[in-house]
Order: structure tokens, then C-alpha cells, then sequence
């Protein structure tokens, strides 16, 4: 039996009446761009997180590069994140003039190690961008301690922790804005691309809507130039709809965190840390010096096992000129180097489960028998 590492047909099956009814209304209503689906989802996602302000936006990079940009961030300026996040990250902060500044991880939760973000601020520093990695809030705590204290602006990337809790707040509530990816594989997914920002600034907010409708906010009439970044009306109605399912499903993802951990316990693999707050595991992600080979086995037994992600930032070519070298954030570049995902996603049965455990087991017996 095959394993794939996402399979979002089992979650659109239990909702594809619904799905179909939204479709067809889309359709009937010919309101592709700002339909009610928009307007609708933006208040049930601002109730869900208890926050004032959802801007629905294109997908998860412009959320990131749009909200740099409404803060006033630009060029001069340094935006402090993780080494290893995915380049959508960096790539927003770039785009909006910034210079990238990149922080070490914290080696057992793969989080951005806030000790390191004290030490790279300087002058220049305006924000710091912490990746809710996996489905795990960083340690808002202390990051917003130092945020506050140096004066800086706190953007989350909460791209991959939808529902996710810190210090008994939604992820992307707690810093001055949170932004948010519905990749079709992400705990919230739409049917295509699609983001959005939260705040609770309300002058922040109306900068944002500004810039995502080319600067408009009367039709042909432009105040700025802004850019087209727009959550359509069919997306929209699939994210309303998955809403509604999106704290059930999470805890199917607990749940089946909870079965691998038992199951690969003294496996010789190095199972995920839920050190703080309310992880919603958008990713089970195990850590062996073994990394190839397991992947390989795992692959012959059926099992689809992916690595998210095999090079840091500062190992990227696209990122040869800030002159990083191997060495310079040491705990990233052995994550990067050990760290494999297993299948997860809802609907992921208990024997499912048993079989990858099982795989890893018949690949570590010898290494554990040793």
C-alpha cells in the first residue's frame, strides 16, 4: 500500500457537496474578483483568530513582501529571519528593498534561536520575521520581549501554523502583523494559490488593502502605485468552507503526531519536540544521520518521504552574494542535512502509520541492535 506524503482527496470527499454548491454559485454570480465568497471568509478568519483586520491576498508570498512594504520597510533597511525557511521568506524581503539578515535555529525545535537575533541587530535592524516552522510557534515571548525593547517591528510568518497557539494567542495575532499561506497542502489550503495578512493596526490594514488593488480604492482613481494581489472569489469559498473543519482536522494532525512518536520510539530516528504552545504539525519531521539511505528505503516500501528542506538560505545560489559560507549557522546546516517528513495529512490511518513506522524499524534494527 502506497503512502503518499499529502493526499488532500480524503478531505475534499467529506466536503465536496459543499465545494460543488460554492462553484456553482461563484459561477451563476459571475463575481470572479471581490465576490461575497471574499468579504465573507476575510470576518469568519478575523472571528477565528480574534483579530480586527484580514486582508485576503494572492498567495503567501505577496502577504509577507505586501506587509514589509505598508510598514515602510525598504531599502536601508534589515529584516532579521531564520536560515532555514523557505525562500519565500527572504524573497519577500528583498522585493520590498530590504537587506536580508539570517539567524540561527535553535537545534531541537528547528525554530529561530531568539539569542541569535539579539546579536544581529543593529542600527539598521527594523523587523524580525519568526517562522511558525511545521506547524510550531517560535518563542513569541521572548521574541516580542526583544522587539519591544530594541524598538523593532514583529511580522510572522505563520505560513505553515494555521490555528497554532502561543501564550493562549493565535499565530499571527501577536506581532504587528501575521501572514498567512493557503497553499492546497497547508493545514488551511485553498484550491490554488492564495494568502492573507492579520493585524490589528488599523491604519496598517488600510495601507495593506491600498496596495493589493493597485493602489485603488475608487475604481481608476490610483493614490499610489501598488501592485495586483487579490484573493478570488473561488478561493475564498473553498478556505470559508475548510475553515469550519480547520480545528478538527489539526487535531487529527495531533493525534497522528502522537501515534508515530509512540511507534518510533527507540527506532534510532530523532522524533519532533512540541516544545511550547499549541503545535498544529503541518509537518512530522524526524532527524537521522542515516538520511539518504532511510529515504531510499522508505521510497521502495511505498512510503513518500520528502525533505523540507535540503539547503539553507545561505547555502542557496540565489544567495551566493551575501557571502555566507558552510559553518556560518551551524545548527540549520545539520538540520538541513538530517531532517526527513513523513507522511502526514488527515485522514492518515492508524495501519498507514504502522507501516512507515515499521519501514524505518526494518532499516534501524541492525544500527539499533548494535
Amino acid at each position: 500500500m502506497n503512502i503518499p506524503l499529502i493526499d488532500l482527496s480524503v478531505q475534499h470527499s467529506q466536503i465536496k457537496p459543499e465545494l460543488d454548491a460554492m462553484l456553482d454559485r461563484v459561477i451563476a454570480d459571475n463575481a470572479f474578483i471581490h465576490g461575497s465568497y471574499v468579504a465573507q471568509f476575510e470576518r469568519q478568519f478575523a472571528d477565528y483568530l480574534d483579530v480586527r483586520h484580514v486582508i485576503g491576498v494572492a498567495n503567501g508570498t505577496d502577504a509577507l513582501h505586501l506587509t514589509l512594504r505598508a510598514c515602510g520597510i525598504g531599502p536601508g533597511d534589515e529584516v532579521i529571519t531564520a536560515a532555514n525557511t523557505f525562500i519565500a521568506t527572504t524573497e519577500a524581503i528583498t522585493a520590498a528593498g530590504a537587506s536580508i539578515v539570517l539567524a540561527d535555529i535553535d537545534p531541537r525545535t528547528y525554530l529561530i534561536d531568539p539569542q541569535q537575533i539579539e546579536r544581529l541587530i543593529t542600527p539598521r535592524t527594523k523587523a524580525i520575521i519568526p517562522v511558525h516552522l511545521y506547524g510550531q510557534p517560535a518563542d513569541m515571548q521572548t521574541i516580542m520581549e526583544i522587539a519591544d525593547h530594541r524598538h523593532l517591528l514583529v511580522i510572522e510568518d505563520a505560513c505553515q501554523a494555521h490555528g497554532a497557539r502561543a501564550g493562549g494567542r493565535r499565530v499571527g495575532t501577536i506581532g504587528t502583523a501575521g501572514c498567512f499561506s493557503f497553499y492546497p497542502g497547508k493545514n488551511l489550503g485553498a484550491l490554488g494559490d492564495a494568502g492573507a495578512i492579520v493585524t490589528n493596526d488599523d491604519d496598517l490594514a488600510d495601507r495593506i488593502r491600498l496596495l493589493t488593488n493597485h493602489g485603488s480604492r475608487i475604481k481608476y482613481h490610483h493614490e499610489i502605485e501598488g501592485w495586483n494581489s487579490r484573493l478570488d472569489t473561488i478561493q475564498a469559498g473553498a478556505l470559508s468552507i475548510k475553515l469550519s473543519h480547520l480545528d478538527r482536522w489539526n487535531a487529527e494532525r495531533a493525534t497522528i503526531a502522537t501515534l508515530y512518536a509512540s511507534h518510533l520510539r527507540n527506532s534510532g530516528v530523532v522524533t519532533p519536540v512540541a516544545a511550547a504552545g499549541d503545535h498544529v504539525w503541518h509537518l512530522y519531521v524526524i532527524e537521522t544521520p542515516k538520511r539518504a539511505a532511510l529515504m531510499r528505503a522508505l521510497h521502495a516500501r511505498g512510503v513518500g518521504a520528502a525533505i523540507h528542506y535540503p539547503i539553507p538560505l545561505h547555502l542557496q545560489p540565489a544567495y551566493s552574494h551575501l557571502g555566507y559560507t558552510r559553518g556560518a549557522f551551524p545548527h540549520a546546516e545539520q538540520a538541513a542535512d538530517r531532517i526527513l517528513s513523513l507522511p502526514m495529512y488527515p485522514g492518515l490511518t492508524a495501519p498507514q502509520i504502522a507501516q512507515v513506522a515499521t519501514a524505518i524499524w526494518d532499516f534501524s534494527k541492525p544500527a539499533v541492535a548494535a
